[in-house]
C-alpha cells in the first residue's frame, strides 16, 4: 500500500564526519551510538497524523506539563536493519513491529500509527543514515520507533497530541560480559499482573524492571527472571526477553502468551523455525521448580532467551533465593545455535527466506 503521509527531509547543517563515524563505528557497544537522522511525526486531536519529517537528530523540546511526563503515555518497538553481502539493507518482519506498536498504543489510549507509514518512516531514516553501519562482526543498525503524549496537560486522561519519533543506534553485543551463555538472577519482584499492560511494549515496564535488573547484576548475573504474579511460581520472561526450554526427547517449550507476557517477534519467529525442523514445539506454563528438578536430572539439556537486540543467547546458570542450578554443560546448547543460526542466516540474507520475513529496503 502506498504511504498516504508524505515526507520532508531537511537538510543536515552538520553531519558527522566521516573519520569520526567510523572510529565510533569500530566498536559501538548497544544504545550509545545514534545516526545524523531522525524522522519525527505529529500527531493531534483534529488533524491526525501530520508533519512528517526527516531531520537532523536533536533534543526534543517538551513543555513541562507534557503528559508522558507526569502519566507515562508512552510505547517503543525495537528492530534491526541488516547490510546484505550485495550490499542490499534488509528489514526483518518490520510489519510484525507495527502491529505490535499498535496493540501497545491501543493498551495506552494512544492513536494507531497506520503500518504502512511505521514502515516508511524506517525506509526514510535508512535512506539517509544508510552509511551508519557498524562494522563489528554481527554488527546491526538498531532502530527504536517510538510515540509519547506531548499536549501540555495535568488533567487525568488520554493526551490530545502525540509525536512519533524514529531513531537509529549502530548495534554490537547486546550482554557487556560477553559470556558465551548467560547467567540469570529469579527476581522476588513482579513484572506484570493479569489485566496490566505486560503485552504492550511501554516504558512502565521497563521502568519498573529496573531495580530487580540492577539487583540482578550486583549479584553477578546478566539478567533478571520474572515469575507470575499470582503465584509466584510459573516462569514468565526475563527482563527483556522471552525463554524457552529444550528437553533431551527433542521437545521445546515456551510460556504461552496470556497477557502478561510480551509477544516477541524473535520468538513467534523461532516458533515456526523450530516446528520446520520436524520439533514438538509446545507453549504451556513452566514452573520454576519443575525447571530445577528436569536441569537436575539431566531432562532439561538447553535453555535461551530471545529478543529483538540480543536475538538468541543461551542461559547456562539460574540462581534465586531458594534456588541454584546449571543448565547442561553450562554453555551453548546445539539446538539453541543451530535455531540462532538459521535465524540470523535469514536476517543477514544468507539462508533462504521461505516466509517472506526480510523487507529490502
Amino acid at each position: 500500500m502506498a504511504n498516504e503521509i508524505a515526507f520532508t527531509t531537511l537538510p543536515h547543517p552538520a553531519p558527522t564526519p566521516a573519520a569520526e563515524r567510523a572510529a565510533a563505528l569500530a566498536n559501538p557497544g548497544f544504545g550509545m551510538v545514534y545516526s545524523d537522522h531522525m524522522v519525527v511525526i505529529d500527531w493531534s486531536e483534529d488533524k491526525g497524523w501530520h508533519n512528517a519529517v526527516v531531520c537532523p537528530f536533536a533534543p526534543i523540546p517538551m513543555h513541562p506539563a507534557s503528559a508522558v511526563l507526569h502519566y507515562a503515555q508512552e510505547i517503543f518497538e525495537g528492530l534491526k536493519a541488516y547490510r546484505h553481502a550485495d550490499g542490499s539493507i534488509a528489514l526483518f518482519r518490520p510489519e510484525a513491529n507495527a502491529q505490535r506498536f499498535n496493540a501497545s498504543a491501543e493498551r495506552l489510549a494512544m492513536p494507531t500509527l497506520p503500518e504502512e507509514t511505521f514502515v516508511e518512516s524506517i525506509r526514510q531514516l535508512l535512506a539517509v543514515d544508510g552509511d551508519w553501519f557498524p562494522t563489528v562482526e554481527g554488527g546491526s543498525l538498531y532502530l527504536r520507533p517510538f510515540m509519547i503524549a506531548t499536549e501540555a496537560f495535568l488533567g487525568v486522561r488520554p493526551a490530545k497530541e502525540y509525536k512519533y519519533i524514529l531513531i537509529a543506534s549502530p548495534a554490537g553485543n547486546y550482554f557487556k560480559s560477553g559470556a558465551p551463555a548467560v547467567s540469570i538472577w529469579v527476581s522476588d519482584y513482579t513484572r506484570a499482573a493479569p489485566g496490566g499492560t505486560g503485552a504492550a511494549k511501554c516504558g512502565g515496564n521497563y521502568a519498573a524492571s529496573l531495580v530487580p535488573t540492577k539487583e540482578a547484576f550486583a549479584l553477578g548475573h546478566d539478567q533478571v527472571l520474572f515469575l507470575d504474579a499470582a503465584e509466584h511460581k510459573w516462569i514468565e520472561e526475563l527482563g527483556g526477553m522471552n525463554l524457552f526450554f529444550v528437553f533431551d526427547d527433542g521437545t521445546i517449550r515456551t510460556p504461552p502468551l496470556t497477557g502478561t507476557i510480551l509477544p516477541g517477534i524473535t520468538r513467534d519467529s523461532l516458533l515456526a523455525l523450530a516446528r520446520e525442523e520436524g520439533l514438538d514445539v509446545v507453549e504451556e506454563p513452566y514452573s520454576l521448580d519443575q525447571w530445577e528438578a528436569d536441569a537436575q536430572s539431566g531432562k532439561l539439556v538447553e535453555a535461551f532467551a530471545c529478543g529483538t537486540a540480543a536475538v538468541v543467547t543461551p542461559v547456562a546458570k539460574v540462581e534465586g533465593r531458594k534456588v541454584n542450578f546449571t543448565i547442561g554443560s553450562g554453555g551453548p546448547g546445539q539446538l539453541t545455535q543451530k535455531l540462532k543460526d538459521r535465524l540470523t542466516s535469514i536476517q543477514r540474507g544468507t539462508h533462504p527466506d521461505q516466509h517472506g520475513w526480510v523487507v529490502k529496503v
